[in-house]
């Protein structure tokens, strides 16, 4: 019989109804525990707010006043509250709660300057140097009688015996010899001039001959001596080095240009090097390389980059390199496997830097002759060229120390880079404010921002991607939805076209560089173009230096655009993108802190460059003249805006910056 309890009336209830009973005081337990955490608190704040619109989560842009489906996928629309941080919560910013935060695992990082190396580390293979390889070849048709070196790998020295030749031909040219000097012996005393000229000319050219034929000069001296013919000519090693080739054999019958031996001057060695595509932005001519070799653990041979294939191989996707590697004690052997260490550095606008070669030339053909002044090889005696047109620093600095954040803070989408900044903390509230970045190369662990960021600020580098997703759910810009993508007049930097920098009228000398190279694209000038966008280059790089206090985020856009010049083409079509790609650079740097110039800029946009991609350039009056296109549709494109027309004082700050022109249209 199942047990029954009594009630105050007396009535009997079953086991199940008290049980029931008790599950019922656990819920509302439980509830009331949420409630302390704060649950209930955000439910009824949830409750409370005015839905300000309904959204899409995968179509942000989509906003309706009303619930339904989104008209792209069909997926339920989500409410978007008012409410959260009005007074600090931007179009471009999230704030976050102590708990949110916690929930998120947000963790951040400081942007700092710091001296920055990536370690490239590759393979490679030892082979010998072509241009210390010597050809020992027959320069008379004969018969080798001797072979004093009869096996390869033979060292030899300068001078030594190498072949014992006949050859009749030679036997004939010294007797030539030997009767021009009796001829010249009985008419040097002749009172006829012209039977002494004769009889000199006659012993210089059989001389000569003799010369030509491969007898040395002390063979000559020898025979002049004499007086007699030597039956066989001796032919002597003209380099030291290794025998690494023997074609001929005693006996054997040889004609003009038969080669005998091969000799390699191992003394100094190539090394031929794998890198990866990946790698190849750390890889510049005359780079400094040192290698390891197996047989050799922790020796290390110096030696420099001279040759970087221009193409990839399709095969194993990789470039090959070629560095030239001193062997004074001939350890390196041809055929050696080999490990490359190349300690890349980087300068202050994000090239390549290295000491010895900051500022100075060096020569195109061999690397190991670098002048701090322009010259001609003391080799081949090429003209020198500048180590900036290999990708180097330009000047030589006391420290080489970047501008870096971590590698996990960027969100990374195309072109495109954005991290979340962090811009207020504090116990209650922490404000995340999306900024769009110019990163520079990845070295290990960290990228080098070239703009956007200031040193000091904190960046995001764990849950910028759930910061990224509220965002986007809230349809506000984000990674893959930048605001420009839906409203013009935002901007996902963060930084509006509402002021001036007291450095507003800095760039006002370079421009007209620019300007030039603009207006020489659009008439297809590819010559005066390449000029004046070096001249543009030389004009920033002087500003740089006049203008150190300018600021630091200026600074860096100035930087990025050095950079990007760093190298100029100087055929038409490289032309247009370098100048697309600067013309981008330039937009953001005006946009951000101005223009001011006795002229007015005009800001204008091609929709149909580079394949509908669309591209901007800046030039100095309404009439557009593309630099995109040319004379094939030089009318092609619309003025955006308008700057450096008001004075600094305006009382209207949008009217300081740009005043937009929307009444252009797109012109053809």
């Amino acid at each position: 019989m199942s047990p029954k309890f009594a009630t105050r009336s007396g009535r009997v209830v079953k086991p199940f109804v008290f049980g029931l009973l008790v599950l019922l005081a656990a819920v509302w337990a439980w509830s009331a525990l949420l409630s302390q955490d704060g649950t209930g608190e955000r439910a009824t704040a949830a409750a409370e707010q005015k839905i300000k619109y309904w959204t899409c989560s995968m179509h942000p842009q989509i906003k309706l006043p009303n619930p339904g489906q989104c008209p792209i996928c069909g997926m339920d629309l989500v409410p978007v509250y008012e409410g959260g941080n009005p007074a600090a919560e931007g179009e471009v910013s999230l704030s976050l709660n102590a708990a949110a935060r916690k929930l998120a695992q947000v963790e951040t990082s400081v942007v700092e300057y710091k001296a920055v190396y990536n370690d490239v580390r590759l393979v490679g293979k030892v082979d010998y140097d072509e241009t210390r390889l010597s050809y020992i070849s027959a320069w008379v048709p004969g018969r080798i009688d001797r072979l004093f070196v009869d096996f390869t790998g033979t060292r030899v020295r300068q001078g030594d015996h190498l072949i014992k030749l006949y050859s009749p031909e030679l036997i004939s040219a010294q007797e030539e010899y030997i009767q021009a000097m009796k001829n010249w012996d009985d008419t040097r005393n002749s009172e006829l001039a012209v039977m002494r000229d004769t009889a000199q000319s006659t012993l210089k050219s059989s001389k000569e001959k003799l010369r030509l034929l491969g007898i040395s000069n002390p063979q000559i001296e020898t025979i002049a001596a004499d007086k007699t013919v030597q039956e066989h000519l001796t032919i002597n090693s003209p380099v030291a080095g290794t025998v690494i080739q023997k074609n001929g054999f005693e006996g054997q019958y040889v004609k003009t240009g038969d080669r005998i031996y091969t000799i390699a001057d191992l003394s100094r060695v190539w090394v031929y090097i794998d890198a990866y595509e990946s790698d190849i932005q750390w890889l510049h001519y005359g780079q400094h390389v040192r290698v390891e070799a197996e047989a050799y653990p922790g020796e290390m041979f110096d030696g420099k980059i001279a040759f970087i294939d221009p193409y990839v191989d399709e095969k194993t996707r990789t470039i090959k390199l070629r560095v030239n590697v001193e062997n004074e004690d001939n350890k390196l052997k041809p055929g050696m496997f080999v490990r490359a260490h190349i300690k890349a550095a980087l300068g202050e606008a994000g090239e390549i830097y290295e000491q010895e070669l900051a500022g100075k030339w060096i020569c195109p053909m061999h690397p190991e002759i670098v002048k701090d002044e322009k010259g001609i090889c003391d080799v081949c005696e090429m003209d020198l060229i500048p180590t900036r047109e290999f990708g180097f620093a330009e000047q030589p600095v006391k420290s080489n120390e970047v501008l870096v954040i971590p590698k996990s803070a960027p969100l990374i989408t195309g072109k495109r880079a954005v991290v979340y900044v962090e811009t207020q903390d504090d116990e209650e509230i922490s404000l995340y404010e999306g900024r769009e970045v110019v990163l520079g190369p990845r070295a290990g662990d960290e990228y080098v921002v070239l703009s956007g960021l200031r040193p000091g600020e904190k960046v995001v580098t764990k849950g910028n991607f759930k910061i990224d997703s509220a965002l986007q759910i809230q349809a506000k810009p984000s990674m893959m939805n930048p605001a420009d993508h839906y409203n013009p007049k935002d901007n996902l930097v963060s930084q509006t076209a509402g002021s001036v920098t007291e450095n507003a009228g800095i760039l006002s000398t370079a421009m007209p560089a620019y300007l030039s190279a603009a207006q020489a694209l659009s008439t297809d000038d590819a010559h005066r173009a390449a000029q004046s966008l070096a001249e543009f280059r030389d004009q920033l790089t002087g500003i740089m230096r006049a203008q150190a206090g300018a600021g630091q985020d200026m600074n860096g856009q100035i930087q990025g655009i050095i950079a990007e010049l760093q190298s100029v083409p100087h055929e038409i079509k490289s032309l247009r993108e370098k100048f697309r790609q600067v013309s981008l650079r330039l937009k953001s740097l005006i946009e951000e802190h101005g223009y001011r110039a006795d002229k007015a800029l005009y800001l204008t946009f091609c929709p149909m460059a580079f394949g509908g991609e669309g591209a901007y350039w800046f030039q100095e009056n309404e009439t557009i003249a593309n630099p995109y296109y040319g004379e094939r549709m030089l009318r092609c494109g619309s003025v955006e805006n308008t700057f450096g027309l008001a004075p600094m004082n305006s009382a209207d700050s949008g009217s300081m910056k740009g005043s937009a022109k929307g009444s252009m249209g797109h012109q053809h």
